[in-house]
């Protein structure tokens, strides 16, 4: 087991899954604090760097497309403190970091985890219900509906048509957008059969956001909604049957581990005589892997 430890939050790594925590330091973001604890299984990582700076570090976990419902719905604009993927790290924490980044990195070889896009959430966004309140709206949701209710600052185009239910059967895509210099962000619903290039000062399935400190947190509303939402690069689903109607034969059974780590074993070796892995990297990956059988 790998740990590191700081005031920006603790990730521990066990072989399987990354439970990230985030800390209570003042410099901590809204979104992550109230994101709460994240466990974020091997499968779903494509990569880990570390990057060293004179006074502080930075730990970076890179998902693969598709596994987090909140980075799909927020584009990758989440900024810096509110990034759950994100760890700052003391300078005199930078050989734990380095350790941390190994253990990560061999793991990740030794299960052949690909980094290509994912079908399907690996991570299953937040809790709800949740409602939050920024901006010119309030947008709250208990799994099943949103519901959009006006500030007094709001356009009379929306305040007018008073509070808005939304099915989650009605709903196609969620967007957040954070402000940027003088461009207000927002929280948008693409909805069935309503008008999708209103601005969302006007729009009535959209919360304009305005720079303040709880925009963020209308991310959290756009997760919880894009993780019920069909994800979208779920392949199509097909009914099989066999022969004349028949249920369909069963998959063959998986690989024993042990057969299956003896394989990985011959293949660090493949790559060790190959020149990829150099004698200390291979060393390092066959130590963990002989651990395992």
């Amino acid at each position: 087991m790998a740990e590191i430890i700081q005031k920006d939050g603790t990730w521990v790594f066990d072989g399987d899954a990354l439970r990230l925590t985030p800390g209570r330091d003042k410099n901590v973001g809204l979104l992550r604090r109230e994101l709460g604890e994240l466990l974020v299984p091997l499968t779903a990582l494509a990569g880990i760097s570390f990057e060293q700076g004179r006074k502080s570090g930075r730990l970076r976990l890179r998902l693969r497309d598709g596994a987090d419902p909140l980075l799909h719905a927020t584009g990758g604009r989440l900024t810096e403190p509110h990034d759950p993927y994100q760890l700052v790290v003391e300078s005199d924490r930078y050989g734990v970091a380095e350790y941390f980044v190994d253990e990560v990195r061999n793991a990740l070889l030794l299960d052949q985890v690909p980094s290509g896009p994912l079908d399907a959430y690996a991570l299953p966004g937040p809790a709800v219900p949740l409602s939050v309140s920024a901006g010119d709206g309030v947008a709250s949701f208990d799994g099943e509906r949103v519901r959009l209710e006006w500030k007094w600052q709001a356009e009379d185009a929306k305040s007018a048509a008073g509070p808005r239910t939304l099915p989650l059967g009605d709903i196609l895509a969620v967007e957040w957008q954070p402000t940027v210099g003088l461009e207000n962000g927002h929280l948008r619903f693409t909805v069935r059969g309503a008008p999708s290039k209103v601005p969302p000062k006007y729009d009535p399935n959209a919360v304009e956001l305005w720079g303040f400190k709880k925009d963020p947190l209308m991310a959290l509303v756009a997760a919880a909604v894009q993780a019920r939402l069909p994800h979208p690069s779920a392949p199509a689903v097909l009914e099989k049957t066999g022969p004349a109607g028949e249920a369909p034969a069963p998959a063959p059974a998986a690989e024993h581990d042990h057969d299956a780590l003896l394989r990985r074993l011959r293949e660090l070796g493949e790559l060790h005589r190959s020149g990829v892995l150099t004698d200390e990297e291979f060393n390092l990956a066959k130590q963990a892997l002989l651990k395992r059988l």
